[in-house]
């Protein structure tokens, strides 16, 4: 298979092999920026803004990702928008495209996963592989340790919570827990009142 076929199949939903050497060469190159931006220094903030606008497909201002960063393709096929802040370990298994909106919050270790296989076990022998985008709207917490499979969407304001895996759409304005994730209940006027219980809130 060549090449365009492979990278046509890849971004589209569509079973390819995912060992092929010319596309392993062209992830290789990616991971190299990767490994220069896993390696910097907690100072060096400006090389680590310079790497990222190298890595990714887009990122907004005012994004901060703590190292260690852990990219399929480091990022090529990801789009952040503004004041993304992603804590220790963000995974993102980017081999087709994930989009994040502004303001956005990822606590520790969560995972974005765009690639997956197919069940029969011949063709994951063989390598086959397909993805399917990730796609998250504005304002939305991820807890540690929260999981996101292929073709999910979720809602802007939503939050998912602590050890979550999220296996399908979560709509907009809700708090969603479990594995696999559920809607516990909405976002409502008291939740910008009462923070914690019956922490208020003072600010």
């Amino acid at each position: 298979m060549e090449l365009k076929e492979i990278l046509d199949r890849k971004d589209s939903g569509r079973l390819y092999f995912c060992d092929a050497p010319d596309l392993q060469a062209q992830q290789l190159q990616c991971l190299e920026l990767q490994y220069d931006y896993n390696a910097t220094r907690p100072a060096e903030q400006e090389k680590r803004q310079q790497l990222l606008r190298r890595m990714f497909a887009e990122i907004g201002t005012g994004c901060y990702i703590e190292p260690p960063l852990h990219a399929n393709w480091a990022g090529k096929n990801v789009h952040f928008g503004n004041n993304v802040y992603a804590n220790f370990s963000l995974t993102l298994v980017d081999d087709t495209d994930i989009y994040v909106g502004d303001n956005v919050l990822f606590g520790p270790n969560v995972v974005l996963c765009t690639g997956t296989h197919p069940v029969d076990p011949a063709l994951r022998a063989r390598q086959a592989q397909y993805n399917l985008p990730i796609h998250i709207g504005k304002n939305v917490w991820f807890g540690a340790g929260s999981t996101v499979l292929p073709g999910v969407t979720i809602g802007e304001n939503s939050v998912i919570g602590a050890g979550s895996v999220v296996t399908h759409d979560i709509p907009a304005n809700v708090v969603a827990v479990g594995t696999p994730c559920r809607v516990l209940r909405p976002i409502t006027e008291q939740d910008a009142k009462v923070y914690d219980k019956n922490r208020l809130v003072d600010l």
